[in-house]
Parts: C-alpha cells; structure tokens; sequence
C-alpha cells in the first residue's frame, strides 16, 4: 500500500514550489518600480551638484516614465501576456531600449537598470534568457564607468572591457544557474505531482481490492453455509434415516420373531448397534457444524488439545508449535483451520505409520498458515486414487473447506518421505 502521508509530503512539496514561483514573480512586479522611483532623487541630486554629465532633468524625468508605463501595461496590467512568448520578447527588447536611454540621460538611472535581470527570466525563454541578461550586464558596465562619454577615453575604454566582461560573467553565470534550477524545480514539480497523483490511484485501488476481499468472503461464507446446509441434509438422509429405518426393521423383526429367543436377541442387538452408530453419527454431524474447542479456548489451544488428544490415543508423538502474535479470527477461519489439523492428523493415524508429527500455526501480518508433516509411508500425489472415503486421504475435502474461505492448500509427498499439507488462509479479524 501506497502510504497516504506520501501523498501528503508531495503535495506540499508541489505547493511550497507554487508559493516560491509566485513569491518571485511579486518581486518581479514590485522591484523595478522601487528601484526606478529610487533612481529619481539620486539624479535629481546629481544634477544639482553637478556630479555627473546628465540631459536635463525633465528628459530623465520623462524617459523614466515611460519606463514606469512599460513595465505597468505589459507586466502588472496584463499578467497574462507571460504566457505569449512574442509579446514578451517585444516587452523585453522594449525595455531594455528604454535602460539605455535612462543611462544615456543619467547613469544613475542604472540602479533601476539592474532589474532588468528580473525580466530575463521572467519574459524570455532557453537561451534567449542569457542573450536578455548579457544585454543588460552592458548597460550596467556603461553606468559603472560614468556613462557614454566616458567611452571616447581611451584608459576609461580599457576599463569598461574590463568591467563588461566582470559583469557578463557574474549576470551571465547567475541567470544560467537561475535558469536551470527553475527548470528542474519545475521538473520536480511535475514529477511529484504525478507521484502523489499516482499514490492517491494506488491507494484507492488498495481501498476498493478491501471492499472486493470483504464482498468475495461475504460469498464465500454464504456459499459455505449452503454448502454446510447441503451436507447436514445428505447426511441426515444417508445416515441417520437410512439407520432409523433399519432400527425399525430390526425391532418389527424382533416383535415378528417373539417366539424364537436366539432370532428375537439377534434383531435386538443389531437394532442396538444400528442405534449406536446413528448416534455416533448424529454427534459426528454436530460437532462439525460447531467445534466444543473453539468455543472453550482460542485456536491455538484448540488445536493443540485435539494433537495432545490424537497423541494419546494413537500412541504417536505429535507437538504444536506457534509463531507470530495469536489474535481472534472470524468464526469460519478459525473452524477450517481445526478442521483441517483434525483431517491431517486422521488421515496420519489411517494411512502414514509415522512415528511423529509436527504441526506449526503461523501468524502473520495478512495470512495465517497451517502446516502438518510426518514422517510416515507418503505416497505419490500425481498418482490417481481411489475416490472412496479412505482411498481419497481426505485431501479433496481439506481444499475444498479451504478453498471456500479464499484460501489454498498445498501437499508434498513422496514414498517412503513423508507428507507436508500446508494450508494458508487470509487473517481476516473479528470487528471490534
């Protein structure tokens, strides 16, 4: 079973990536205003003092506007767009035209141009994220050396290569790394989300085969009930009415035969041993529709009082042994499974000449599981045998009882080695 925490775990991993996807596109829509709204007060300042060559304030002014707009109409107006690769790609060359010409106004316009790292990857795709940012690491390299007129220096032409390639390599390198762990972490999501998809599949089918198991036993338990109900009355007509009724011939005999002592004792004693067998036949039928042992000890007592029993009685020694922790199981089990120690050991007592007999009862997680072996003759069991009562061994009997609680029952023999019947049923519980 597929374990439902599981489920759980991956779920959260699938929303904790979701939390982080939207917490990077709120900084994508919040940043660049910030830093453009920064960048403001700073040119302001800088063309006061005349700090740095600038274009007038109102054409900065002007330009940083549009920029405010830009990001507004393509981005936070219209979030949809993210999915339309061309119209990203146009907001994004857009952009970055607008940066180059808030440095050309002012290079400290490049605070806000920075962000535009921010907008590689949101609005590009692949590799076009890396062409997006080497863009703007040079409008950053740009502002880094004063501006545009600082390009016609030559020993200031030398530094801005130098920083170009700092900054190609540190905004390049980064957006890569960026790039790659959304990629996998999106992959990740994608895997987990098929994961708990398919945990949440297993366990319902986990429920319904429970449902099914519980239905099929319900059949199977009425169909033994029938089955029970069938052989109750064949016995009653094979047995105890055909004895009744040669009781009743034998005492209208002895009635007709008054005058004969040793004909009248003849009738009486075989109406008394057709009375006897009945009777032992009548207990034999009563006893199987209802075992005394289970309904004085648990099953594992049960069964080791009918092999301490048989053991007295054949001269023969036989042990039990249990494994696992006992538990309650449901009424039909646990008469099928004495039903079959009893069978085993008669069948041991008629036909092995053992000298022992071992007998195991295993508990475990989902099973149950009987095993008797002795060391007695064996036989052949592909061989054909004859179908009678004893000629059968009682092994057709065995399966099918335990056939009728979903469970099977297997046997290895061989001459002179021995027999091995184990039989395996589900441990089915009584409900609290």
């Amino acid at each position: 079973m597929v374990d439902v925490p599981l489920i759980d775990d991956a779920s959260a991993v699938v929303a904790d990536l979701e939390r982080r996807r939207q917490r990077g596109d709120r900084m994508t829509r919040i940043v660049p205003f910030v830093t453009l709204v920064a960048s403001i007060p700073l040119v302001t300042v800088s063309d006061i003092l005349h700090l740095l060559p600038q274009l007038p304030l109102l054409a900065g002014y002007g330009m940083a506007l549009a920029a405010g707009a830009w990001i507004a109409w393509f981005v936070t107006l219209h979030p949809q767009w993210e999915a339309r690769r061309f119209v990203m790609a146009v907001f994004f060359v857009g952009l970055l035209a607008i940066i180059y010409l808030l440095v050309w106004a002012s290079p400290l316009y490049g605070f806000f141009g920075w962000s535009a790292y921010f907008f590689a990857g949101y609005a590009l795709q692949g590799r076009w994220r890396l062409v997006g940012a080497a863009g703007v690491a040079i409008a950053i390299a740009i502002t880094q050396i004063g501006g545009y007129p600082a390009l016609s220096d030559a020993n200031t032409l030398k530094a801005f290569f130098v920083l170009l390639a700092v900054n190609m390599i540190i905004s390049v390198g980064m957006t890569h790394l960026a790039v790659t762990n959304q990629e996998q972490a999106v992959e990740r999501a994608g895997m987990l989300s098929e994961l708990a998809a398919a945990n949440r599949k297993l366990a319902a089918a986990v429920t319904e085969n429970a449902g099914l198991h519980a239905q099929l036993l319900n059949q199977a338990r009425e169909a033994g009930v029938l089955d029970e109900r069938q052989r109750m009355a064949g016995e009653i007509h094979d047995v105890l009415a055909q004895g009744l009724t040669g009781i009743v011939t034998q005492l209208e005999a002895a009635d007709a035969a008054a005058g004969r002592p040793d004909d009248w004792r003849r009738h009486l004693g075989a109406a008394r041993r057709l009375a006897r067998d009945s009777l032992a036949e009548a207990r034999r039928s009563v006893q199987a529709l209802r075992p005394q042992n289970l309904d004085e000890a648990a099953l594992p007592e049960a069964i080791g009082e009918v092999v301490e029993g048989w053991s007295a009685l054949n001269g023969v020694n036989a042990e039990l042994i249990t494994t696992g922790t006992p538990k309650p199981l449901l009424p039909e089990i646990e008469t099928t499974l004495l039903r079959t120690a009893q069978e085993a050991l008669a069948n041991v007592a008629r036909h092995a000449a053992a000298r022992r007999v071992a007998l195991t009862l295993s508990y475990m997680e989902d099973m149950v599981t009987l095993d008797v072996r002795d060391d007695g003759a064996g036989f052949d069991p592909s061989a054909p045998r004859d179908p009678g009562p004893d000629g059968g061994f009682g092994l057709s009997a065995m399966r099918e009882r335990v056939v009728r609680i979903a469970g099977t029952l297997e046997v290895e023999s061989e001459p002179g080695g021995g027999t091995a019947i184990s039989a395996c049923v589900p441990a089915l519980g009584v409900a609290a």
